[in-house]
């Protein structure tokens, strides 16, 4: 396979589509298809893009680092600080920096770092069969692709901990349950449930949604006092777009609002 067609992009009436497309490796990633999900993410600030979604193709969003792309010897003396922070580190960072909202599509397995690679999506709708597990314990490895930072804080230290410690797979309805997940549908019902989803976003107010999620990150690790001030000066930049005066003007004029990101 070339290495142009690890990862398949579309965009179409700003939804962008981003497919792992490893199906016989279960979508393990290698250095070449993190680098192409990178370009991908990081491409999409300046695109037509709206919204984007992350899934891979066949039976497994991502089975997490392709261990057999080179022997046990080569694993070893593999520089591996070197390579997350030019490889997974970039693009978690790209895909919590974008401002724009990220759909996560789960079917099949998401486990290792591509359990965190849903986690650092914005939205995770899974169907009845998708698997997640922080499975590096099982090799001998700590988490990576900061599991450490977003799975507690979905799930709480302790929950985190015995998720990492033992490499339980976990499957969707145990996800939800969690707060891993957004939703679990039947597989048959998952394309058109993200596919809605993604449809609403990308008529959504852009600048607004951009906002949103910066001020979630910013909340993250910020006190009430800096939240606010956050939401102050945000807010305004909120207000003086071209979206907010069509938002207003739509309601007064009792109709759809047509939002153009602006």
């Amino acid at each position: 396979m070339s290495e142009s067609n690890k990862v398949l992009v579309t965009l179409e009436n700003g939804v962008k589509r981003i497919t792992i497309n490893r199906p016989e490796r279960r979508n393990a990633v290698d250095t070449e298809s993190i680098a192409l999900l990178t370009e991908a993410i990081a491409s999409s600030a300046d695109d037509a893009s709206r919204v984007l979604i992350l899934t891979g193709s066949g039976d497994s969003f991502c089975a997490g680092a392709d261990l057999q792309a080179s022997g046990t010897e080569s694993l070893v003396a593999k520089d591996v600080t070197k390579a997350l922070r030019e490889g997974v580190n970039p693009l978690i960072t790209a895909m919590r920096a974008l401002p724009k909202p990220i759909v996560g599509r789960v079917h099949g397995h998401a486990v290792g770092v591509g359990c965190n690679f849903a986690l650092a999506c914005d939205l995770i709708f899974a169907s009845e069969e998708a698997r997640f597990s922080q499975i590096f314990i099982k090799i001998g490895l700590m988490p990576d692709g900061g599991g450490t930072y977003l799975l507690p804080r979905l799930v709480g230290y302790h929950k985190a901990f015995e998720l990492m410690a033992t490499g339980d797979v976990i499957g969707a309805e145990e996800a939800f349950a969690l707060g891993l997940v957004n939703r679990v549908v039947p597989l048959a019902e998952l394309d058109a449930t993200v596919n809605s989803v993604a449809e609403l976003l990308a008529q959504s107010p852009g600048i607004a949604l951009a906002r949103i999620k910066a001020g979630l990150n910013n909340g993250l690790d910020s006190d009430l006092a800096s939240a606010l001030e956050f939401e102050a000066v945000n807010q305004g930049d909120c207000f003086r777009s071209k979206d907010f005066a069509e938002g207003v003007t739509a309601f007064l004029q009792k109709r759809k609002a047509v939002f153009t990101g602006k």
